[in-house]
């Protein structure tokens, strides 16, 4: 039986045009599944589908969302990030989570590496999903010689914007996004080189699990709050209202960049 399944041009380059054909007559596509996106039940019988294809160094995996939660696209992650997400697709509080360091953009001699955490910020009586991005050591410029911080400069000539203070979200971010895969933070996407497909800008070494809240209202929003600050300027909070309380420090303080990215791959 056809299904109402959506297969982007990208995602049909990627698996060819026969195996696409069976996919959108029903043969190779399941009829209920759950949506690689929030993790409810779906049946492309019934309804919109996305095909999301992940892409690793040496595997692919094609999944399902609702197609109101995601596009369908190809997301290129690494290939530890696939073999995880294989890993959570068969099976095998309000705190604040936070994720393995993963490399950053680029790193002073000191090997700095990107620490992330996962939180709930309260803004204007809204409780929204929030990621917070901190080095462990300065972040030079690449291919500079010096030993200061460049980190919230880098950031700022990529689109993010200062902020003074948590009153207001932030203002959005093209072509930036967060890949939120079987429900678990895999990766911070940023654009690719002459319109190609997103690449990672931060990605977990392993996903990073999520409160069921934050999901939740990530899914129901499809933006997540991304605030950045530099090294030594938020630290380990293991509660929603400190990390809060840390972020509005570092605004005080001139050391808070932030933007708005919304959900992409899944």
């Amino acid at each position: 039986m056809p299904r109402m399944l959506d297969v982007s041009q990208d995602v049909r380059a990627e698996i060819g045009d026969e195996e696409a054909d069976l996919l959108l007559a029903g043969d190779n596509a399941p009829g209920s599944y759950d949506c690689t996106s929030c993790r409810t039940p779906g049946d492309s019988e019934q309804e919109r589908t996305s095909t999301v294809l992940f892409v690793g160094d040496e595997t692919a995996v094609l999944a399902f969302a609702h197609a109101t939660c995601i596009p369908s696209q190809v997301v290129k992650v690494s290939e530890t990030q696939l073999q995880g997400a294989v890993r959570s697709i068969t099976g095998e509080g309000a705190d604040a989570q936070q994720a393995p360091p993963a490399p950053p953009v680029a790193a002073a001699p000191e090997q700095a590496v990107l620490g992330i955490t996962s939180g709930l910020v309260l803004i204007q009586g809204d409780l929204h999903p929030a990621l917070v991005v901190e080095p462990t050591a300065p972040v030079v410029r690449p291919g500079s010689t010096g030993t200061g911080d460049d980190f919230l400069q880098l950031l700022t000539e990529q689109g993010f914007l200062p902020v003074t203070g948590l009153e207001q979200v932030p203002g959005a971010l093209p072509g930036w996004s967060v890949l939120l895969a079987m429900g678990q933070l895999h990766a911070i996407l940023q654009p690719g080189t002459g319109g190609g497909s997103p690449v990672s800008w931060w990605q977990a070494h392993q996903p990073l699990h999520v409160t069921d809240g934050w999901r939740t209202a990530a899914n129901k929003s499809h933006t997540v709050l991304v605030f950045a600050a530099p090294a030594g300027s938020i630290g380990q909070q293991g509660r929603e209202d400190l990390l809060r309380d840390a972020l509005e420090r570092a605004a005080m303080r001139g050391a808070l960049v932030a933007a708005a990215l919304p959900l992409a791959g899944t």
